[in-house]
């Protein structure tokens, strides 16, 4: 069975004691089930913006991203299509800022409807949502017994859409956790936040602290969602020698390390990260820093 990812943005949205929820439609991956709105990514679109874009064709409605809540991942298989897929949700808090509850005319979903606690009781949610919800964990329906096999359309050449989670990392001493790209990578000679793309069927905080120990050597504490970024380039040039159309989305975090060490590389060799190194706070300005790096300190530390 063929492995693919995707990446989604959804919203959860309650007021007065009822939550917004969307059915999927009889074409949807598992037709009649109630989730959260959203859905995915298109290639090089913020989560926010697809989240704001997802709303208002699944429900009608125009809604403002207050924060990131969470991120999940959730690998499923769609026996049908014949393929395992892996799911990288970010799901954010938001709220209504104008329009009318609809039904979407074309697409994935095929009903909208703010559910008081007692009308959710029975209703089969997805996964990532009863859990959201505290509901209980359902089964989900099996498609594939009453429809044939349905074509996968193929995955599009020299584009790639990337998945991380990294950490805004920092140690009793309020010193700050950096790593260097290594050459050869994008932003080469930059130094970035700890982490990096999280491995199929991985949730991103293990995948964070497992990067934490490959790249610096350290045992971290994830503590808080802090922001999520995204970047694309579209032509970038990294190992493959060649352009590729990049989009990265990122998942970052506070992080603590209790009891910090020599801050080194353990990873094998050939990885995108040079060196790694605990900077004090003064010295973070001298340093040539990634984007998300720079905006990441100046936003959350103090």
């Amino acid at each position: 069975m063929e492995r693919r990812r995707r990446i989604g943005a959804y919203g959860l949205c309650r007021v007065g004691g009822r939550v917004l929820l969307v059915r999927a439609a009889a074409d949807a991956d598992f037709p009649g089930v109630w989730q959260i709105p959203g859905g995915g990514l298109a290639h090089g679109e913020h989560p926010a913006a697809a989240l704001v874009r997802e709303f208002a064709e699944e429900t009608g409605l125009a809604v403002r991203p207050l924060r990131p809540r969470t991120a999940i991942a959730e690998v499923r298989r769609v026996a049908d299509l014949g393929v395992e897929w892996h799911m990288d949700r970010i799901v954010y808090d938001v709220e209504v800022a104008g329009g009318m509850l609809a039904v979407e005319r074309t697409g994935t979903t095929d009903l909208a409807s703010w559910l008081t606690e007692d009308e959710l009781a029975g209703l089969p949610l997805m996964p990532f949502t009863a859990e959201l919800l505290g509901r209980p964990v359902g089964p989900l329906p099996d498609p594939a017994i009453d429809r044939p096999p349905r074509p996968l359309a193929p995955a599009p050449p020299r584009r790639g859409q990337r998945f991380g989670a990294y950490g805004l990392v920092t140690d009793p001493a309020d010193r700050v956790l950096l790593t260097q790209i290594a050459d050869g990578y994008p932003g080469a000679g930059r130094w970035h936040l700890p982490g990096g793309g999280t491995d199929h069927g991985e949730q991103p905080v293990p995948a964070l602290l497992r990067e934490l120990v490959e790249e610096t050597g350290q045992l971290g504490r994830v503590m808080e969602l802090l922001e999520v970024d995204h970047t694309h380039n579209p032509a970038a040039v990294g190992p493959e020698g060649y352009p590729v159309d990049w989009h990265a989305v990122r998942v970052v975090y506070r992080v603590a390390v209790d009891s910090p060490t020599e801050a080194r590389v353990i990873e094998a060799a050939g990885g995108s990260t040079a060196r790694a190194a605990w900077v004090s706070r003064p010295e973070v300005g001298t340093l040539p820093l990634t984007g998300v790096a720079a905006r990441t300190i100046r936003l959350y530390t103090t």
